[in-house]
């Protein structure tokens, strides 16, 4: 039941929905709360012009900054997604961690997957100017897993001891890490742990909780060079990223 309580919050679900699993009058307080937490924010926008409350982005070299311009501000200031996320949400970390002129970052982050389409007026000049050009909107990028098709992919063990590939992959219907809830966070450790349980053969492997490994566990990861600390870059904290550390955290292994 907590499960499909969590799903259905995350996906925006009706009171009604939610009275068919048992929870209506829980649900209509959450979505009335949320209702009030939004026009209480944009009555508190009302007292100011978008002028007033745009970013100084003078000493910045990040993404955000180079795309963002009053007028952008001005249309998109106001808007929320469905969850309530603001572009000033968006865009904090971008405001917080200048950045330098040799190492750009993006300088904006996405609550959830309506963010990309509430705020497509910055995030697309965004993703353009950090993608080498790619426009979302008229192109599509190409994926191929066939790996018979890599080639040199034998390391030179003389200056290779060890190499590793990251991806990430959000789940439709939850908010994404800058944004979401305790719940959600946890909804999320839920489906990823479910789904990694079904792989076989040399796939499989066990979760490790953050919260619940033994001492030992914790040891030998470290030694292994698998477990990780708490994020601590400002780019990461100042987006959201570390809170509730290490609630619904783990490893995979």
């Amino acid at each position: 039941m907590a499960g499909t309580f969590c799903r259905l919050l995350a996906g925006r679900a009706t009171t009604a929905l939610f009275a068919a699993a048992g929870t209506g009058v829980l649900t209509t307080g959450y979505l009335l709360n949320q209702q009030n937490v939004k026009a209480a924010v944009q009555e508190k926008r009302k007292l100011f012009p978008p002028s007033a409350d745009y970013p100084d982005l003078r000493k910045h070299n990040n993404c955000m900054a180079e795309c963002l311009t009053p007028g952008i501000y001005s249309r998109l200031r106001d808007k929320m997604t469905p969850n309530g996320y603001t572009l000033d949400q968006c865009i904090q970390t971008g405001v917080d961690n200048p950045g330098h002129p040799f190492i750009k970052t993006v300088g904006m982050v996405a609550g959830d997957e309506e963010s990309y389409e509430v705020f497509a007026e910055i995030f697309d000049p965004v993703i353009k100017a950090r993608h080498n050009g790619y426009d979302p909107r008229t192109m599509k990028h190409h994926t191929d897993l066939d790996a018979s098709k890599i080639t040199h992919g034998q390391f030179d063990e003389r200056y290779v001891l060890s190499s590793r590939v990251r991806t990430g992959r959000s789940i439709r219907g939850l908010s994404l890490p800058p944004a979401c809830t305790r719940a959600e966070r946890r909804e999320v450790e839920n489906v990823v742990v479910t789904a990694l349980a079904g792989l076989k053969g040399d796939l499989c492997g066990k979760y490790y909780s953050l919260t619940s490994m033994s001492e030992r566990e914790q040891q030998q990861l470290i030694d292994d060079h698998f477990l990780f600390d708490k994020p601590v870059s400002p780019l990461l904290t100042c987006a959201g990223m570390a809170r509730d550390w290490p609630d619904a955290r783990g490893i995979w292994y």
